[in-house]
């Protein structure tokens, strides 16, 4: 399950995950993953739940028109099980509920074909972010929500 954060606590869940994907996995170093959107003023963060146990994080907000998903990171114990799906679906949904049509995201190219799989279209050549090489991947969103 996929929740929109509306609690400090809650928010402390979702930068526990950040640091253990990002930081202490992924090496990116703590000064530069944590920055002025991280809280619950500046961006809308999600937060996905398997049983009471939160597993997944994400965060996006509205840049220049377009909607920006960000920070999107789920434990090594639960990845390949569709939550990957689940936050970006989240993430759309949320855009779509503020009318916003055109999103982005720089994902890491080891994740470019699961973008893919969901519609985003790469559309940069590769660059470094916090040491890993990205790309800017965009899609249109449909004017009204879904549900999966």
């Amino acid at each position: 399950m996929a929740v929109r954060i509306e609690t400090e606590e809650a928010l402390k869940e979702a930068f526990k995950i950040r640091k253990e994907v990002f930081i202490e996995e992924q090496g990116t170093p703590e000064d530069e993953e944590y920055d002025e959107f991280d809280s619950l003023d500046t961006a809308e963060h999600i937060l996905v739940l398997d049983a009471d146990k939160a597993v997944g994080t994400a965060r996006w907000r509205i840049v220049d028109g377009e909607g920006k998903f960000e920070r999107i990171c789920i434990l090594k114990s639960h990845r390949k099980l569709g939550i990957g799906n689940l936050i970006v679906h989240k993430l759309e949904e949320l855009a779509i509920k503020k009318s916003i049509t055109n999103v982005k995201l720089h994902g890491q190219v080891q994740a470019e074909g699961f973008y893919h799989k969901l519609g985003y279209e790469t559309k940069s050549d590769v660059f470094m972010e916090d040491g890993i090489p990205h790309i800017l991947m965009r899609k249109i969103l449909p004017e009204t929500f879904s549900a999966l």
